[in-house]
């Protein structure tokens, strides 16, 4: 029952700040959030919008302080396939590609606290890099190290 709790407050909090910030809700995977920031609906800045919710997300989660949920995320911006899939009854609206998965990867290996934004997707965002954690990563169904930036939920965002 607590776990059910927990899990329900998770998904509220991350639907709550996906939608505040121009997203629409892909799917949960089991204890994930997949939030997609579609260009025409969160606008030219959708890179911004995205790292800023997950620093939101984070922030509401307790992080840094007193975090009520072990979570981390990740933020990767490209090309990817959105639209519906299957037929009939059986529909959904999703996205898919290999921006898709690399940054369900990133998610993955967040450590709690965590946000790991690829470097496309800093770029995008204008993020302040300077003095910011570069790691690089060895993702599953990548032959070439992705490099990332670890920001965390106080990290400061914004133009170079």
């Amino acid at each position: 029952m607590e776990f059910t709790r927990l899990m329900s407050r998770f998904y509220d909090t991350a639907v709550s700040v996906l939608i505040d910030f121009d997203a629409f809700v892909d799917k949960f995977v089991g204890d994930e959030i997949i939030g997609i920031f579609v260009p025409a609906m969160a606008g030219a800045d959708h890179a911004e919008r995205a790292v800023t919710a997950a620093q939101v997300l984070l922030r509401r989660a307790g992080y840094p302080d007193q975090p009520w949920i072990p979570i981390g995320a990740g933020v990767n911006t490209g090309l990817a396939y959105v639209g519906s899939i299957g037929s009939a009854n059986d529909t959904e609206l999703t996205a898919m590609g290999d921006v898709v998965n690399t940054t369900a990867r990133l998610a993955t290996e967040a450590a709690a606290g965590e946000l790991l934004v690829s470097d496309v997707a800093a770029r995008k965002a204008r993020l302040a890099t300077k003095g910011l954690e570069r790691r690089s990563l060895i993702l599953k169904g990548k032959s070439e190290p992705t490099p990332v930036l670890v920001l965390s939920a106080a990290s400061p965002a914004g133009n170079p």
